[in-house]
Order: C-alpha cells, then structure tokens, then sequence
C-alpha cells in the first residue's frame, strides 16, 4: 500500500531533475561580467550661473538593434505647510549610446524650469534603445541606475 506513492513521489523527482536539467541546458549563456551591461552617475554634477544642470557618468550596453541613448533626470523634494511633501523629476537632456560592450562617458545638459541650485539631488540614469514592435517603438531598458548627486556651483 506505502510503495505506490513512494514509487509516485521518486518518479515525481526524477520527472523534475531531467527537466531542470534540460531548462539549463537551454537557458541563456553565461555572460562574463565585463560583458554586463551598466550605467554609473558620477557623484558630483554642476549648476552653472544660468542654471544649466550638467550630470556625468558612464555606461556600458551590448546588442542594440536600434538607437540607443542615455537619459538622465534630476528629482527634489520640498517640504511646505501649505502643501506638504512633493517630488520635482526633470529631465537633464539625453546622450546617443553606443552599445558595443566598451565603457563610454556620458554627459548630459540641460536648464530645468523651474531651476534648480547647488545642494543634494536624487539622479536616474538610463541606458535605453527603441526597439520596435511592428510598427510601435518601444523602450528596451539596457541599465539603469539611481544615485544621490551634489550639483556645485561652477
């Protein structure tokens, strides 16, 4: 009576080791990690004395099919009685990417409105290409990273 469901449950895990074994076996290759792709923000930006905001950092991506870039965005907090807590995002301009699997620099500028002085910011830096789903193109994230930045004076 006790051999029928312990015949059940060896046949059960040896059903599930073959099909372990065939999902690794076709799973993606390993990618070494100098292949991985990756963005990184720089830890200081600039606030020049018109207000551009200038944010730095590097990237690194493989395999795009289409164009590819690096966006960037600023995002601060303010506080008020009247209102209470609220996030400014704004976008700090955009980088073309070239996605060979070398590190490259980016740099992006741009003067936000309303504008925005020296002190810590938030910073989302985004690798992204356009690829297309028939006729829609649709983002394909490559990397992206979130950092605190302090923008100085320049």
């Amino acid at each position: 009576m006790f051999k029928r469901p312990a015949l059940a449950l060896a046949a059960g895990a040896a059903l599930l080791l073959l099909t372990a074994s065939a999902v690794s076996a076709t799973a993606a290759p390993y990618r070494p990690a100098e292949l991985e792709e990756t963005v990184t923000v720089d830890p200081t930006g600039h606030v020049s004395a018109d207000g551009t905001v200038t944010l730095s950092g590097t990237y690194r991506c493989t395999g795009s099919t289409g164009a590819a870039f690096v966006s960037s965005s600023v995002s601060t907090t303010k506080t008020s009685a009247a209102h209470g807590t609220s996030t400014l995002i704004q976008g700090i301009g955009g980088t073309i990417a070239v996605c060979d699997g070398v590190t490259h620099r980016w740099e992006n500028t741009s003067r936000p409105s309303p504008a925005i002085g020296p002190g810590k910011v938030g910073v989302e830096a985004t690798v992204a290409e356009l690829h297309f789903e028939g006729i829609l193109p649709l983002p394909r994230i490559h990397a992206d990273e979130r950092h605190e930045v302090t923008l100085t004076k320049d």
